[in-house]
């Protein structure tokens, strides 16, 4: 008998498949990073049957690869060394709403959007919006943020309990319920970003927020990036509490009105959203709007319809599709480095110098509030010259920003594309992390080739 006949018989014919259709989808995420199809495609539909399957593929030493939704940006779901892609979009369960507790409890396939459609109901919300509907466990295994964080937090801030499979097939919880502890380690902050090289997430326990009373969304435009950045460090420095801070630059918004029919006016533009009360908010308001003319804002509009507000952060969101749509059969690169606040301007400046150098059509925009920015450009795969030019500025970019004490990655993880960089970004400590890989996962059946170069 095969290992596929027995993870047949193990679970159900229906839950184990090799259709050529489904091996290829899970053989890919949304990167540029290079297919590579598993051997079958297991849906588990709980916590017991991921065990069985981790416990089998442990023993005869098969690798096995977490799926959520294939949203991923540095090949994390790929399975670069064939094997099992565990699909977790059966087990999609709001499990429980403690609204008192301001928790919730959900299963790893759960999405962002259907989790709060179902918190709508009790004047809740889940924070973290990454702008894809990923699934709440591939944005915990990734420690995924977006345009929220800089008021909320990202997903590491989120999350009070985790229940993980190991690869031997022990199921373990992390945390509790408590709103804090000094017991034990912080197995919680372990698991989070590890990207499938240390477990399987099959439950999560997470904080949600009431839904603001006011909010008040607007789009602010500057003549230059550096005036749109200098008035997100004021904004920062004056402790206005923003709910998102977004830059889109020039190129970009050109991409924005082209795509939807917009006409925004194509300047570098910070799109802003303050959330609280109807007076505090206000003050809030008239506080920024100062700042920012001050700090050269040449144009300032309002949005406190929910309509209106909600188009506005949809184009944002759907930046990234636009990039897509506009060069087709060519992938998407998107950058994500971090620099600390006061140095962002310098960050952002010297990857514009960049890209006008190499003559690459991109654009910059970013979670800037938290020094959290992205360039995006289009990578032709049949062209190698194309591709090392994306490579070299990716390179350049990752190693600025390194050098001005930030991140090689914000929000969409090391995978296989930010491996290369981990030495360089954590010394020392990159051997510390590789030997708890080895305590987790001796066999190295977990995503192997993803965050450690092998």
């Amino acid at each position: 008998m095969n290992y596929i006949e027995h993870l047949q018989n193990l679970l159900s014919h229906e839950q184990v498949t090799t259709n050529d259709v489904l091996r290829e989808q899970h053989g890919r995420d949304e990167s540029y990073h290079e297919p590579h199809l598993p051997d079958v495609v297991v849906f588990p539909k709980s916590a017991e049957e991921v065990s069985a399957v981790l416990a089998f593929a442990n023993e005869q030493l098969i690798p096995v690869v977490p799926f959520g939704l294939g949203t991923s940006l540095e090949g994390h779901v790929i399975p670069t060394k064939g094997g099992i892609s565990l699909d977790l979009s059966l087990m999609n369960a709001v499990l429980e709403v403690r609204s008192e507790d301001f928790l919730v409890k959900v299963q790893p396939g759960v999405t962002r959007s259907q989790l709060n459609k179902e918190l709508k109901k009790y004047g809740m919300f889940f924070s973290v919006d990454p702008g894809a509907d990923a699934t709440l466990g591939g944005m915990a295994a990734t420690n995924a943020s977006g345009t929220t964080s800089v008021r909320y937090g990202i997903m590491r801030d989120q999350v009070r309990d985790l229940e993980v499979v190991l690869a031997n097939g022990d199921i373990i919880h992390t945390g509790g319920l408590a709103a804090k502890s000094s017991s034990g380690y912080h197995l919680n902050g372990l698991m989070i970003g590890s990207e499938g090289t240390l477990g399987v997430i099959t439950e999560l326990t997470l904080r949600v927020y009431g839904i603001p009373e006011k909010i008040v969304a607007g789009r602010a435009t500057f003549n230059t990036v550096q005036e749109a950045v200098n008035s997100v460090v004021a904004l920062k420095q004056a402790g206005i509490p923003m709910a998102r801070i977004e830059l889109v630059d020039k190129t970009s918004i050109k991409q924005v009105n082209h795509a939807s029919g917009a006409s925004f006016i194509e300047m570098p533009t910070l799109f802003l959203e303050f959330h609280g009360n109807e007076s505090g908010l206000q003050s809030d308001v008239v506080f920024a709007t100062e700042l920012l003319n001050d700090n050269g804002c040449t144009g300032l509009s309002f949005e406190q319809d929910e309509r209106a507000r909600n188009q506005l952060w949809e184009l944002r969101h759907n930046l990234a599709y636009t990039y897509i749509h506009s060069a087709p059969g060519k992938r998407l690169m998107s950058t994500d480095v971090v620099v600390p606040i006061n140095s962002l301007p310098e960050a952002i400046e010297n990857s514009r110098k960049k890209i006008e150098s190499m003559n690459i059509n991109a654009g910059i925009v970013g979670h800037v509030g938290d020094g959290n920015y992205h360039i995006l450009l289009m990578v032709d795969m049949n062209d190698p010259h194309d591709i090392l030019k994306a490579k070299e500025l990716n390179e350049h970019v990752v190693e600025f920003a390194l050098s001005l004490g930030g991140t090689c990655t914000g929000e969409h993880g090391v995978g296989s594309g930010k491996a290369k960089y981990q030495r360089l970004e954590h010394g020392l400590a990159y051997d510390w992390m590789k030997q708890i890989k080895q305590v987790f996962d001796p066999n190295n059946i977990m995503n192997p080739g993803k965050i450690f170069i092998d």
